[in-house]
């Protein structure tokens, strides 16, 4: 199902998620720190610091900054991959799964406001 909106539509959309974010007692996460956590969230496993790098097209050192933030949140976890112990796979978690979860329904909520 597509959903179609105006461009104006589409940054008010994101403002009002973006305020209540900010306004709210969740972690205040940056842009590249949110689509690193959507990605772990929304694609398939495994996930890996080299993985995530090619995907959002950044170096690792960027990843590995971002995940040292979201692991002390404990929106995610790493640990070495047995086969592989050069790679880092990344895990999800509990409070991470709630976390993308309410942040779901804060979108679906303000996309319930937005004006026709």
């Amino acid at each position: 199902m597509s959903v179609q909106l105006r461009p104006s539509q589409a940054l008010r959309l994101w403002q009002q998620v973006s305020l209540a974010e900010v306004r709210g007692k969740a972690p205040d996460l940056t842009e590249r720190q949110l689509a690193i956590l959507l990605t772990i969230y929304l694609d398939p496993p495994p996930h890996t610091v080299r993985g995530l790098a090619e995907k959002l097209d950044v170096s690792k050192p960027v990843i590995t900054r971002a995940l040292d933030t979201m692991g002390a949140l404990k929106l995610v976890s790493r640990h070495r991959d047995p086969s592989d112990r050069r790679n880092v796979l990344i895990k999800r978690t509990v409070e991470g799964a709630l976390f993308v979860e309410r942040f779901g329904d804060v979108v679906v909520a303000k996309s319930a406001e937005l004006p026709l």
